[in-house]
């Protein structure tokens, strides 16, 4: 009868330890075959920011090149980011024309003088197709930024922005050329809104319609930037004529100390559109920022350029604004930001000494910012602040304002898949549960999860044991 049992048991384990045999054998096989797969089938990105995961603009950008570029990736050894890594790898894994090439700076010291006179720290990159590239510092891919609602330092992964744009500029002959009107006491561009104009490959040039009598033709799109003093008639005429021949016009003009831009504002006339004299107000908590009736968070309406914002409920922070009051009726004209049913502009201006109506305001509702279709292809955008892309106000909106420029932009330059690839905030995300849910996880973590375990081991042991002194 020992004996018996004895061949029972041998059999048990022989069989036991073959079925663990061929388990580890097929482990090792799959984890053989997942080794040879592409990062993107075997890895997963379950960060809040997704900090590892590519977005439909990069691929569309990378999928349709057609000319090889190659990344040098300048770093010494063992001293790699890991999640620069991934990205690279990510961005060669999409097309057989990116490579991707290590430069280690001890072994080659002088490689990078040839594209940069810069000091090159560490993980930077050269993006490179034919006789043309970009430097990329790791202070680009890396950003910090100061919070102004925390008075803290913020800081982004913005590496598929910068090797994105820089694969865009480095595999293009001609970039799109935006002319920006001067003549008038125009602002200077607020330094986010210059950096990301250059980020996104469009090259700028200032010019006067003093001394032209049209608009150059190179120019893809005229930009008014927050103009002091009003243009001449003859500069209205031109301007109105490049758009209705199919011409692309950005304006942002708010309220100006000098006067009212009559001129400049008759270009909306033609589409029945009348900017309001004043600066206007809300009344309405909801629709006003930082206790000031005069910092808008307008209502914003759905349209190509706005969609993005809707989509992310971001909302655009608008200070010191000129109202639009709209007539329009052959659908011409589309309204992007809206102020509330309440709000009025103070025909005072600047010269405001409260924010109660008083006689002589205007009632709205108003516009604040349209989108003109000027007939033959001619559009114009015009959004009634001129300080909406101050470095400032751009912070207060958590960049809201920035996209919507840019958004308009892209609108009236015709559509570039390079556009608007956001940095990814690096700031952690934490999941707030009650009191009760988290003793509840505690308990069944702690002690139901491992009884239940030790229960059905317990069962599946006794249930073995009957079994076998049953076929004793």
């Amino acid at each position: 009868m020992k004996q018996k049992y004895n061949q029972i048991a041998l059999k048990g384990g022989s069989y036991s330890l073959a079925m663990t045999g061929i388990v580890l054998a097929i482990l090792v096989v799959v984890n053989i075959f997942a080794s040879i797969l592409p990062a993107a089938m075997t890895q997963y990105d379950i960060s809040s920011a997704k900090l590892y995961s590519i977005t439909s603009n990069t691929k569309a950008v990378v999928n349709a090149l057609k000319k090889d570029v190659t990344i040098y990736w300048i770093v010494q050894a063992d001293k790699e980011d890991d999640v620069i890594e991934n990205l690279l790898a990510k961005y060669e894994s999409m097309s057989e024309h990116i490579e991707i090439v290590k430069k280690n700076p001890d072994v080659y010291p002088t490689f990078a003088d040839q594209y940069t006179s810069e000091e090159v720290p560490n993980n930077s990159l050269i993006v490179e197709c034919g006789e043309r590239s970009r430097y990329i510092s790791y202070s680009d891919i890396y950003l910090t930024e100061e919070n102004m609602s925390s008075y803290s330092y913020d800081t982004s992964f913005d590496g598929e922005g910068a090797v994105t744009s820089a694969i865009d500029y480095a595999v293009s002959e001609e970039l799109p050329k935006l002319y920006i009107l001067e003549g008038h006491g125009e602002a200077e561009l607020s330094l986010v809104f210059s950096e990301q104009i250059e980020r996104e490959n469009i090259e700028t040039a200032a010019f006067s319609l003093l001394n032209e009598d049209s608009v150059p033709e190179e120019a893809d799109c005229v930009l008014i930037y927050g103009p002091a003093s009003d243009i001449s008639v003859e500069e209205k005429d031109i301007l109105s004529e490049y758009v209705k021949g199919g011409g692309k016009l950005m304006v942002l003009a708010g309220p100006s100390k000098e006067g009212q831009l009559e001129n400049l504002g008759s270009l909306l006339e033609d589409y029945n559109v009348e900017a309001a004299d004043g600066v206007v107000v809300e009344s309405d908590r909801e629709h006003y920022a930082f206790q000031a009736p005069y910092i808008l968070l307008p209502d914003i309406c759905e349209s190509e350029i706005t969609k993005p914002l809707i989509d992310e409920n971001y909302y655009a922070v608008m200070p010191i604004a000129q109202g639009l009051k709209v007539s329009d009726t052959s659908g011409a004209v589309t309204e992007l930001l809206t102020a509330s049913e309440t709000a009025y502009s103070k025909k005072v201006g600047y010269d405001i000494s409260t924010y109660e109506k008083e006689e002589g305001d205007i009632e709205g509702p108003f516009a604040l910012a349209v989108s003109v279709d000027c007939g033959n292809e001619g559009q114009i955008v015009w959004f009634a602040s001129s300080n909406l892309f101050d470095d400032t106000y751009n912070s207060y909106s958590s960049g809201a304002n920035l996209d919507l420029g840019m958004n308009a932009l892209a609108s009236l330059m015709g559509e570039r898949e390079a556009v608007s690839v956001r940095s990814k905030s690096l700031s952690y995300n934490y999941l707030t549960i009650s009191e009760s849910t988290a003793s509840l996880l505690k308990v069944l973590i702690i002690g139901g999860f491992p009884l239940a375990f030790l229960g059905t081991g317990i069962c599946m042991m006794i249930s073995r044991r009957r079994r076998q002194n049953e076929q004793v």
